[in-house]
C-alpha cells in the first residue's frame, strides 16, 4: 500500500511539473513568436470634430499581414495568445475622443521592426481643454485597459506582467537608439516645461513571487532582475543584445544601480488587480532567496526612464527579434 501511495505521489508530481512546463513554454512561445514584429494590425479611429476630427491610427504587432485594418473606436481587446501591448491607446477625456500612438511598424529588410518614441500630444479646444502631454513610448507584456479617461495616477492605468514560473537566463533582442534628448514636463495640467537634463531608454525584465493577504493587499519578493538603461546613441543595428537576469539580492553586485532596486515608492510602484477586482500597489517587501520559484514576470521597453509625463522629446528606440532565453 505504501509503495502504491509513493508511486501515486510521484506520478502526480510529474504530472504537475509537466503542466507547469507546458504553461511556461506557452508563455515563452507567445512572447517570442510575436517578438519578431512582422505582423501588424491597425485601428482606424476618427477623433472628435471639436479637435479637428482627424483619422488616426493605432498599431499593435499581431494580425494577418494580408488584412491588417481594424476600424472603429471600440475599446481594445487582445486576441487569444497575444501577451504584448503597446501604449498606443484610445482616450476619451471630457467626452472628447483622442488617440496617442508612440509605437510604429518600420520596415527592416524583408520584415518589420518596432519603432518606439517619446513625443508630445496636444489637445486644444478653446475655452474647454488646453493640454500638452509628454507621451513616453512603451511596449510591454501586460494589459492597458481602454479608454483612458484622464492623466491622473498614470501607474494605475497599466497592469504589467503575466503569470509565469521558470528561470530564464536573459532577454535577447536587436536594437538601435537615439537617446539623451532633454526632458520636458508635460502633464496636461501645467505648461510644457524644459527640465534641463537628459533622458534615456530603459529595458526591464523582472520576476516576482507575488501573493495577496487577507485584506486584499498584494505583496511580492523580487526573484529575478534584468534592467538596463540605454545611455548612448546606437545608430546601427546591434543584433543579439542580451539583458541578463540576476537572481536574488543584487544590491551588493558591482553592476547594481539604484534604478534596479525594489519599487517601494507607492507613486512609482507597479499595480495589480486583487481577488476583489481592486487595483492595488504591488508592495515589494524584499529580495527573494535566489532559489525561489517566481509566479509573475514583467517585460517592458520604454523610451523615457523617468516619471510618467516627463520625457526626452525625440528619444527613439528601435527593437526587433525579442526573445526570452530559457
Amino acid at each position: 500500500m505504501r509503495q502504491i501511495l509513493i508511486c501515486t505521489s510521484i506520478f502526480l508530481m510529474v504530472l504537475f511539473n509537466l503542466h507547469g512546463l507546458k504553461a511556461q513554454s506557452s508563455v515563452v512561445a507567445a512572447i517570442n513568436d510575436y517578438g519578431t514584429f512582422d505582423r501588424w494590425c491597425v485601428r482606424e479611429i476618427e477623433e472628435s470634430a471639436v479637435i479637428g476630427g482627424k483619422t488616426e491610427y493605432l498599431y499593435e504587432f499581431y494580425g494577418d499581414p494580408t488584412d491588417t485594418l481594424r476600424t472603429g473606436k471600440a475599446p481594445y481587446a487582445a486576441p487569444d495568445g497575444y501577451l504584448w501591448r503597446t501604449n498606443n491607446v484610445l482616450a476619451v477625456i471630457l467626452g472628447i475622443v483622442k488617440t496617442n500612438n508612440t509605437v510604429y511598424p518600420e520596415k527592416r529588410g524583408d520584415g518589420y521592426c518596432a519603432r518606439i518614441e517619446t513625443h508630445l500630444e496636444e489637445v486644444k479646444v478653446l475655452g474647454l481643454v488646453n493640454m500638452e502631454v509628454c507621451c513616453q513610448g512603451a511596449l510591454m507584456v501586460g494589459v492597458l485597459p481602454e479608454p483612458i479617461r484622464d492623466t491622473k495616477d498614470p501607474m494605475t492605468k497599466v497592469l504589467y506582467g503575466v503569470p509565469f514560473t521558470g528561470r530564464p537566463q536573459c532577454l535577447r533582442f536587436d536594437y538601435k537608439a537615439d537617446v539623451g534628448h532633454e526632458v520636458y514636463r508635460g502633464t496636461g495640467f501645467t505648461r510644457l516645461k524644459p527640465m534641463g537634463y537628459p533622458d534615456y531608454a530603459e529595458v526591464t525584465v523582472m520576476l516576482l513571487k507575488k501573493w495577496e493577504d487577507a485584506e486584499g493587499n498584494i505583496h511580492a519578493l523580487r526573484v529575478g532582475t534584468g534592467i538596463e538603461r540605454i545611455m548612448e546613441d546606437i545608430p546601427e543595428w546591434k543584433n543579439g543584445h542580451e539583458v541578463k537576469i540576476h537572481y536574488g539580492d543584487i544590491t551588493g553586485k558591482p553592476f547594481y544601480k539604484d534604478y534596479m532596486g525594489l519599487k517601494t515608492d507607492p507613486v512609482k510602484a507597479y499595480r495589480a488587480l486583487n481577488s476583489k477586482g481592486e487595483m492595488v500597489v504591488i508592495q515589494e517587501d524584499g529580495w527573494a532567496d535566489p532559489a525561489t520559484e517566481p509566479n509573475w514576470m514583467m517585460i517592458h521597453f520604454i523610451t523615457s526612464c523617468g516619471e510618467a509625463f516627463y520625457g526626452g522629446l525625440g528619444n527613439t528606440l528601435w527593437i526587433d527579434n525579442v526573445s526570452l532565453v530559457m
